[in-house]
């Protein structure tokens, strides 16, 4: 808005200057003042004047939005109608420029035998000289009292229609197969309208097809429409280069970006050779992208191929602000309010290099029926504070380094818990899409819940493999992703306690319509830990299910197993999932009906014995650039004594 002031602005003061200078010698009815135009003032002409030839243009002889709006798209008549001639002779030759320009539009519209005219006050322009001079002494007559009435006239008769699609090659002169180009590509039939706006798109679609089959210089040699007026019908003819089929050449990295160009090259997983796509192209885009010292990535195809016959690819880079600060907030009626805070440098050493420091401050919620509820007590205190570090592409392979060292506090329900951990691991990239992880961890924590006070120690190897084809963090529309982990933390080692805790979780997605605004979305999580007793698991790393990123209605890590005073205790093993029907209604908002289930389980195997806890709800999104804010109302459907019958989550992101 504040750019539309600005450019309006000087126009609007000077407009108001002149109404209040002008003297009132003439009665004239009083107007509406129309702001910026937004009622329609905008289409009238300027007023009459003695140093112009203000006039009105109206098109007519056809009922047809679409044509009449390619009319007015063309004609000069109706671009230029805020730009008044000087005088009746500017208007005359201005609307007889027209005719050709008008006729190219019914032509292009599939009106063949289409005839355009102007009329300035009643006289057709299109008579010659003398009909030019006529006009522009009639326009003459209106200088400095009214508009000239100018009529563009169509008569456009019947509609051509597309009765014969023919696709060569500009090499043998046949038709290509229909294993090459399928019909739905080329998506012109007999009887169908033929403007030349159909022609073009399907131009595209069909040098679009050839790109994606690997030949990278497809073009248009030829169109060569034949047009049989008797039977108001044309036979259209496409003429296609191809041109030679191409692999990916040489990738260079170019620009003025300060990282590695090594560490940027590993980031792009083709190798030269393979197949040319223009999709090929956009994933490297794409994956280059992911560093996140780059504020810019544009990726150029060379005109020509090399000797070997592959198309070298350009890849222009610059670098982004290294440093970066950042927030959320996030609300439960359960759990309470909880914030996030952070410091990043993208770029610590010119290698692309991640230093970032996290801060997570919350504070637990208790019941309603809780007596100490508007207490103030630091007990109810979780933070956490986490200083991590990525080297990416170790001596330029797709070898990541990954270190971080973790402080906690956190209070929940069943416990609280205080530790510190350190991890080291090596990250491996097959894939934009799919990595795996390996490394060393050790913590140093004390938990106290129902079971009383554990101090403990771990270390342990966890590994993970991670698969992602989904196309957008935050909001995904498509695609799945998929994790599983195991970490062993034997005594051998040097942890107090001896077991190994597995877990996978998937998601997917899937969009209804081809603008993705009716998405299905579900999750299954399932866990298991084995090879020592409860009492011996800190609390803190058994298994709970509950709470925003859970099983919505609950209470954050609420379902699990009861101790003796009936708070929980965690479980051995976990199963939850949810199901969720994401509607856009506009494009910024959107309603979502959800459904969760879960609970954690005494033993190391799901025991579907015990109470599994349902949850139904409906969310409010509002998009953002960002990604989508979230508002969910979830409803516990087998509520136990203690929950909240409605509980409400605001967050940024989808709930998976």
């Amino acid at each position: 808005m504040a750019a539309v002031v600005k450019k309006y602005g000087k126009v609007l003061a000077a407009s108001l200057f002149a109404l209040a200078c002008t003297s009132p010698v003439i009665s004239q009815p009083a107007m509406a003042f129309d702001f910026f135009g937004l009622f329609g003032s905008s289409d009238n002409p300027p007023d009459p004047s003695p140093k112009i030839i203000s006039y009105k243009p109206e098109i007519k002889g056809t009922d047809d939005k679409s044509l009449k709006q390619s009319i007015s798209d063309t004609s000069s008549i109706f671009r230029l109608k805020k730009e008044a001639p000087p005088d009746g002779e500017g208007l005359a030759r201005r609307a007889s420029a027209d005719i050709a320009a008008l006729t190219d539009t019914l032509w292009g519209s599939g009106y063949y035998d289409g005839i355009a005219t102007v009329l300035i006050d009643g006289v057709d322009i299109s008579k010659g000289d003398g009909a030019i001079r006529q006009a522009a002494a009639r326009a003459e007559y209106y200088r400095n009292r009214s508009a000239v009435p100018v009529s563009i006239v169509v008569t456009p008769g019947e509609q051509f229609k597309l009765r014969d699609v023919v696709v060569k090659d500009t090499k043998t002169g046949r038709a290509f197969p229909a294993d090459i180009l399928p019909e739905k590509v080329i998506s012109l039939k007999n009887g169908d309208a033929a403007p030349t706006a159909g022609i073009l798109a399907a131009e595209a679609r069909i040098v679009d097809r050839f790109r994606s089959l690997g030949h990278p210089f497809a073009k248009v040699v030829g169109r060569q429409p034949v047009v049989d007026h008797p039977a108001h019908a044309v036979d259209m003819t496409f003429v296609i280069d191809p041109g030679p089929k191409a692999g990916l050449g040489t990738i260079s990295i170019k620009g003025s970006s300060s990282v590695d160009p090594a560490v940027i090259r590993s980031f792009v997983y083709t190798e030269e050779g393979d197949p040319y796509s223009p999709q090929a192209v956009s994933e490297i885009k794409k994956t280059v992208s992911n560093i996140s010292a780059l504020g810019s990535v544009r990726v150029r195809e060379s005109k020509q191929l090399d000797e070997n016959g592959n198309l070298p690819i350009d890849v222009e880079v610059a670098d982004r602000p290294p440093n970066l600060i950042g927030f959320s907030t996030k609300y439960s009626t359960t759990d309470g309010p909880g914030v996030k805070a952070y410091w990043a440098n993208r770029n610590l050493f010119g290698g692309g290099e991640v230093l970032r420091i996290d801060t997570d401050l919350s504070f637990l919620t208790l019941p309603k029926s809780s007596p100490k509820r508007d207490e103030l007590d630091w007990a109810r205190l979780g933070g956490k504070v986490s200083v991590s570090f990525v080297k990416p592409a170790l001596w330029g392979t797709r070898n990541d380094l990954l270190a971080s060292i973790t402080g906690a506090r956190e209070a929940t329900d069943g416990y609280t818990s205080r530790w510190v951990n350190g991890t080291v691991a090596i990250k491996h990239r097959f894939s934009d899409k799919f990595y795996a992880q390996a490394g060393i961890e050790v913590e140093r924590g004390q938990t106290s819940d129902a079971y009383g006070r554990l101090d403990y120690t771990l270390v342990g190897t966890p590994i993970s493999v991670n698969y992602d084809s989904t196309d957008n963090a935050l909001d995904p529309t498509k695609g799945i992703k998929l994790s599983a982990s195991i970490a062993p933390y034997p005594t051998f080692l040097g942890s107090s306690s001896g077991f190994v805790v597995a877990k996978a979780q998937g998601s997917t997605y899937y969009a209804l319509d081809e603008d993705a605004r009716y998405i299905l979305a579900a999750r299954l999580g399932i866990g298991s830990i084995m090879g020592s007793g409860l009492m011996n698991i800190p609390a803190n790393r058994r298994f709970y299910a509950g709470g925003g990123g859970s099983v919505r209605g609950y209470s954050y890590r609420s379902l699990s197993p009861k101790g003796d005073n009936g708070d929980p205790v965690g479980g051995k093993s976990l199963l939850e999932g949810s199901v969720e029907a994401r509607i856009k209604v506009t494009d910024t908002i959107g309603v979502v009906p959800f459904f969760d289930f879960g609970t954690a389980f005494a033993d190391s195997y799901p025991d579907f014995g015990e109470n599994m806890q349902y949850a139904a709800g409906v969310g409010l999104r509002y998009y953002t650039a960002i990604g989508p804010i979230r508002a969910d109302v979830a409803f516990p459907l087998n509520k136990r004594q203690g929950d909240k019958p409605v509980v409400f989550y605001l967050s940024l992101g989808q709930a998976f």
